[in-house]
């Protein structure tokens, strides 16, 4: 533990702190304003469980940071990012499915900075965030089943014996047999599907609810990519007479009246943007099939040029909180 205290953090602990810290900031404003238009008092129960949960990591993660001495970040707060006299924006069903990303998010992000943190008392720290993302996990998705909203993935029959593959066409995407969908190809798709419908809501709510024109625009361009990923990944499942998740389009309201700040939406943006471009790359190493593989590839360049010019709204309003860096040692020789 001593040695512990003499070593300052390292640059993973870091990053996964300064992360952790905007995005539970986020999820604060996000959770303190559905509580305030959610009906649904089972969903008003996790909402809160939430809540509590995001407000001690703020607490432990400042904690962290005083004690090794290095600046809170801003991040976002109730007073300057969210109306909480606005009406409802999206609907229950929204807010539900909603929780359950959240929750597996969280588990796909504590994954990461528990294998990268070195240090036992940040360790132990993400392990017990996985933790109760893992459980807002089972909870969110006990809930959608009871209420008959879980999406299941499709159901493959079993195979007689075990076989192996006997040709080159087994990789084949574009002419010839075309083999169907492995397990795996399946899983990857149906989960950017669903991913992709609570996007489609998620920009729609933001953009009619912006501030600015220019971020409206920025929003809908966001809602029409997620829209075009949706229809793609769809044709591919129902090319092989497999059924591709519902969307939600009609799960927000029509108010317009601002809710969340228009720094928070492009914030929140840009990390929905990041992980697609991450579940996109996984899918890539994932698949077999050469037509898929181009792809990924195609819908990741899309993707990213869009995040480029969020980052560049971000900066042109001065709102893009500077991260964790290395020092420029030619500007610190120069000065």
């Amino acid at each position: 533990m001593t040695i512990d205290q003499n070593i300052k953090l390292t640059s993973a602990e870091l990053s996964q702190l300064w992360s952790a810290y905007l995005n539970d900031t986020l999820a604060i404003c996000e959770i303190e304003y559905y509580l305030k238009t959610v009906e649904d008092e089972e969903i008003k129960k996790l909402l809160s469980m939430g809540l509590q949960d995001s407000k001690a990591h703020i607490d432990r993660l400042t904690a962290i940071f005083n004690r090794n001495r290095y600046p809170v970040p801003k991040g976002f707060n109730k007073e300057d990012d969210v109306n909480m006299n606005a009406p409802q924006l999206f609907s229950d069903v929204y807010v539900l499915n909603w929780l359950n990303q959240f929750g597996k998010l969280g588990v796909d992000a504590y994954s990461a900075s528990v294998n990268v943190v070195t240090r036992e008392y940040i360790q132990d720290y993400f392990s017990e965030c996985l933790s109760q993302s893992n459980e807002m996990v089972r909870m969110t998705n006990e809930l959608l089943l009871a209420k008959g909203l879980y999406m299941r993935p499709p159901r493959l029959p079993a195979p007689n014996h075990v076989d192996f593959v006997k040709s080159q066409q087994f990789l084949a995407g574009w002419f010839g047999d075309i083999r169907p969908l492995t397990a795996l190809e399946i899983t990857n798709l149906h989960g950017n599907i669903q991913r992709n419908a609570l996007g489609i809501v998620t920009m729609q709510g933001f953009a009619q609810t912006a501030q600015s024109k220019e971020t409206g625009r920025y929003l809908t361009r966001g809602k029409q990519i997620a829209k075009k990923h949706t229809e793609l990944f769809s044709s591919v499942m129902r090319k092989d007479d497999l059924p591709a998740p519902m969307t939600w389009s009609d799960e927000v309201t029509n108010s317009t009246a601002n809710v969340f700040s228009d720094k928070l939406m492009l914030y929140k943006s840009s990390i929905l943007t990041g992980i697609s471009m991450g579940y996109y790359g996984a899918s890539m190493a994932a698949i077999q099939r050469r037509d898929l593989g181009v792809q990924y590839a195609r819908l990741i360049a899309e993707i990213a040029k869009f995040a480029e010019d969020g980052a560049n709204l971000l900066i042109k309003n001065g709102w893009l909180e500077e991260p964790p860096r290395a020092a420029d040692r030619d500007e610190l020789a120069n000065t």
